[in-house]
């Protein structure tokens, strides 16, 4: 399969995360592990938002959207990750494979976004209070979510087609677990240049505009909690930021990584290992981030299992 066109390419090899069989299984269990981790801490904070009146706000509207998020982002990579690692031969079609980073791409896009739109809602909650309600209604909120995931998935179809013009007549081997941009612009023998290019312009205004919008949002938050006489105030205040700040941190520190400046310089098994972070860790840990560190997620989540076992009593 190396050294042929990209036309005549039926399907690449994913290189995975490792080779080693007994390494494979423990990987398996690790990572069923944590797929079902994520599926169920996901599920259970929509349910929870869905369920308890009290947290039908617009905050909680994009908590649930990053949590539908995270389901699917995780869906597009473990399952074939899963399957890969109990295989002998870890191939992907060139259609999956396109597939695969469509999904992934957009999705990718559409939490930078997201996460910039949680920004903006802090923002307005904590330095326009007495507006928040009239700003940040149903219909607003609605056609902001909208707006990213449309947005998201324009993004991606223009990669994928400028992806799937490219030869890839140095080997059909991707030394990833799954089909990403970086990889596989590294296997092609014609010009990346318009890919790296739409790379740093058009993945730049979207990285780089949403990251500004989260440091000028957290600016006036912060200049408002600093006004705050109350220690007490201050503190309350700032955690209902400290959860948003910390999934901002985890994963655009990775992002960033990956894909500024997007070229192979990077050792591939270094990228594949943070790769794991925000793409498999992160969708797990950030239920846990929201939960753990909002008072009214703690209080809710009490509430229903509490609930529960009235129902099982």
């Amino acid at each position: 399969m190396d050294k042929v066109n990209q036309t005549l390419a039926t399907e690449f090899i994913l290189l995975g995360l490792s080779a080693i069989p007994e390494v494979e299984d423990f990987l398996f269990i690790i990572f069923l592990l944590i797929y079902v981790i994520t599926l169920a801490g996901n599920i259970l904070i929509i349910t929870i938002i869905h369920l308890d009146t009290h947290l039908h706000t617009a905050m909680y509207y994009f908590i649930s959207n990053l949590s539908f998020l995270d389901i699917c982002s995780s869906t597009v990579t473990v399952p074939k990750l899963l399957a890969d690692l109990r295989a002998e031969k870890k191939t992907i079609s060139f259609p999956s494979c396109m597939i695969q980073l469509y999904f992934f791409a957009s999705l990718v896009s559409i939490e930078c976004l997201l996460l910039a739109a949680m920004a903006y809602d802090r923002y307005i909650a904590i330095c326009h209070p007495l507006h928040y309600s009239s700003i940040m209604d149903q219909s607003a909120c609605s056609w902001l979510a909208a707006s990213l995931w449309v947005g998201g998935h324009i993004y991606s179809s223009v990669h994928v087609i400028l992806m799937s013009k490219l030869s890839f007549c140095r080997s059909n081997i991707i030394q990833h677990f799954f089909c990403d941009i970086p990889p596989l612009l590294s296997l092609s023998c014609s010009s990346t240049f318009i890919n790296i290019l739409l790379i740093l312009t058009l993945g730049g205004l979207l990285g780089f505009g949403s990251i500004l919008t989260k440091i000028v949002s957290y600016a006036f938050i912060i200049s408002t909690i600093l006004n705050i006489k109350s220690s007490v105030g201050r503190a309350k205040t700032f955690s209902t930021c400290a959860s948003h700040l910390t999934v901002v941190i985890i994963f655009y520190g990775t992002l960033l990584f990956i894909y500024y400046p997007p070229t192979t310089t990077n050792s591939f098994s270094v990228n594949r290992f943070v790769s794991v972070v925000y793409s498999i860790l992160t969708p797990m840990v950030n239920p846990m981030i929201y939960s753990l560190r909002n008072t009214e997620m703690k209080k809710a989540v009490k509430k229903a299992f509490g609930r529960i076992q009235r129902m099982i009593k």
